[in-house]
């Protein structure tokens, strides 16, 4: 079955990073794009809180077009677990050298459901 994002309600962005958000039923998704970094890590923070606010049943940030993943964005993928679980279910979209390496080097792979792609994730919920 496939899965869709609906609804997309917000987007915020700053120079070099964007974060989108949709809808996939009562799933909020965050799409983040260019650097997540210490400079741009508040605006995820920023989306993660106002997407929380509006009550979904579950959370999915998908990092596929994310070009680079540093400390500073991970820690607020660590902060998005540690408010939602085990309350609302949350989950990573990651893949590759840029995402995924990085998330599993550090053990948050361990920590975190990470999923390769926004459709497994969503079948995941």
């Amino acid at each position: 079955m496939a899965h869709h994002c609906t609804n997309t309600d917000s987007v915020i962005a700053v120079p070099g990073c964007t974060v989108t958000q949709s809808w996939s039923g009562r799933t909020a998704v965050l799409t983040v794009s260019g650097t997540l970094d210490m400079l741009t890590a508040d605006t995820l923070q920023d989306a993660v809180g106002a997407a929380l606010r509006t009550g979904p049943l579950g959370l999915i940030i998908d990092l596929t077009a994310v070009t680079f993943l540093a400390s500073a964005g991970m820690s607020v993928l660590i902060a998005t677990h540690d408010v939602t679980e085990p309350d609302i279910p949350f989950a990573v979209v990651a893949h590759g050298f840029v995402t995924a390496r990085p998330l599993a080097l550090t053990g948050l792979t361990a920590v975190i459901a990470v999923h390769p792609t926004l459709g497994a994730a969503l079948s995941a919920e």
